[in-house]
């Protein structure tokens, strides 16, 4: 019974989350693709695309319990890298001669890249902001000590 309810949250954040959506999928489709690899005896292509496209997914799914913005944005970054690994060995495969179509894949490889990009330049300009605020608190912050210790040694003055 708890085995199921976990599942079931995992499945819900899995549909609620695009780009765990999209690369959940496109990890199914890279597991067919390289069955496919497999009956035609190309094993070293296909375990090479098996790993990085689903690699894609994994890091993904893995930066949703990151323990910082920073790692957060690790793990995404290294998804990013799956995912340029991933059309390298898609290319390969599309240029060379009796391996199936890869057409489908691309497509929605790119669709993958362009929300990995996003996410990552969105977290990065979160991460510059809150260092801003920060620097600017304690500029803040030194001000007010400043001013602290003027006002206190003109009351001394006048006691």
């Amino acid at each position: 019974m708890l085995i199921i309810k976990i599942g079931l949250c995992k499945k819900d954040l899995i549909e609620k989350n695009p780009i765990l959506k999209l690369s959940f999928d496109f990890s199914l489709l890279i597991i067919d693709y390289c069955s496919r690899l497999d009956e035609s005896k190309k094993f070293a292509i296909s375990r090479q695309l098996f790993r990085s496209g689903t690699s894609i997914r994994a890091n993904a799914f893995e930066a949703q319990n990151c323990e910082s913005k920073a790692d957060f944005i690790h793990k995404i970054k290294i998804s990013a890298k799956e995912a340029d690994e991933t059309q390298y060995w898609l290319t390969l495969c599309e240029y060379s001669r009796e391996y199936p179509s890869t057409s489908d894949l691309f497509i929605k490889l790119e669709k993958i890249s362009k929300i990995l990009n996003k996410i990552l330049s969105t977290s990065r300009r979160k991460i510059r902001l809150v260092i801003f605020l920060v620097f600017l608190y304690k500029q803040v912050c030194d001000v007010i000590i400043v001013l602290a210790h003027y006002h206190i040694s003109t009351l001394k003055n006048y006691v």
